[in-house]
């Protein structure tokens, strides 16, 4: 398995915009891409403007079909505009559940 941990920092004003785009593409990335096997959208209840992502693909290359998806590429025009900071890590030795 492949990790990839993205944290987000939003324009306050745009948060909740970008927290229901976020959702949607949560949704498309598990139902469209059949390496993509999480995908959790973590936020604080609207105490800061800062979305937290915990993504878990098959592998490598399943990631990088997701970073050229349409779905993906049109979720990130979207929300260029709207964010602040992208800080992305990627973790290539996963264990689910401590195994």
């Amino acid at each position: 398995m492949y990790a990839v941990c993205v944290t987000f920092h939003i324009q306050p004003e745009a948060f909740e915009k970008f927290l229901k785009r976020m959702y949607q593409q949560a949704q498309d990335s598990l139902s469209k891409e059949e390496g993509c096997h999480r995908f959790d959208v973590c936020d604080d209840g609207g105490q800061s403007s800062v979305v937290f992502l915990y993504e878990l693909y098959e592998d490598r290359r399943a990631f990088e079909l997701h970073g050229k998806s349409e779905h993906f590429l049109a979720f990130d025009a979207e929300v260029a505009a709207w964010t602040l900071k992208k800080e992305v890590s990627a973790f290539e030795s996963v264990k689910t559940g401590g195994h």
